[in-house]
């Protein structure tokens, strides 16, 4: 036989060759996958926020590295096979909105969990899941800087003594910064950023003045960098 002919003859049993896994290495795999899908599932409910879960996404992640891990096992098997499911998926388009970006970081553990099990690396895809599992309980528990209030404040234009204000606001907040400043119908309206213990006291000072008709003081929830 020369060497033409067996060039053609291994062309021929890639293009249509069955797969060479065993059975059992075939369950084998696709347990292991489950598993790791069950575990990410478990984490994504234990870590996400009451606000943010979704137990359709959080369903869709588990069942995300068994497919994923069928998928490689095919293409392993055949090159016809692994030519078209790459055609396939290069058409399929999926659009669904996240609600929160950390969501996306679960997609693609499921789905490189999925792939490194398909390809036999079992201790890769344990040693992965633990690292991840680490870092996202660790960084959660890194605590976030408080985001400054806004202090809004509406009053008559010609009435407001604005030495006097920034006085009282010096005197009982450690940070302020006058953010936005508009006037309509001789009613002026004020957004000054505030950091402060006393933010009670504050108000109450603020209220006994005459300057102003209306004191509002807003608080958010933004995230701040450390």
């Amino acid at each position: 036989m020369s060497v033409k002919d067996v060039i053609k003859n291994s062309v021929y049993e890639s293009l249509g060759g069955g797969t060479t896994m065993s059975a059992k290495t075939v369950i084998l795999i696709l347990l292991i996958a489950c598993l790791m899908g069950v575990y990410i599932f478990l984490v994504y409910k234990l870590s996400s926020k009451t606000a943010f879960y979704s137990k359709d996404l959080n369903l869709t992640i588990a069942g995300m590295p068994v497919i994923v891990a069928a998928i490689m096992i095919a293409m392993q098997s055949n090159l016809l096979v692994s030519l078209g499911m790459v055609g396939a998926l290069s058409i399929v388009r999926f659009r669904n909105a996240l609600k929160n970006p950390l969501d996306l970081l679960y997609l693609f553990w499921a789905i490189s969990a999925g792939i490194i099990t398909g390809v036999g690396l079992y201790v890769l895809a344990l040693v992965l899941s633990f690292i991840m599992t680490l870092l996202l309980f660790l960084i959660d528990k890194i605590p976030s800087a408080k985001a400054p209030e806004l202090l809004v404040l509406r009053g008559t234009d010609q009435d407001i003594d604005y030495t006097s204000l920034y006085d009282l606001i010096r005197s009982r907040c450690r940070y302020y910064k006058e953010k936005a400043r508009s006037t309509k119908n001789n009613e002026t309206e004020l957004i000054i950023e505030i950091r402060t213990k006393e933010k009670n006291l504050l108000l109450q000072d603020l209220n006994k003045t005459s300057f102003f008709t209306q004191v509002n003081c807003i608080s958010h929830d933004g995230e701040l960098r450390i």
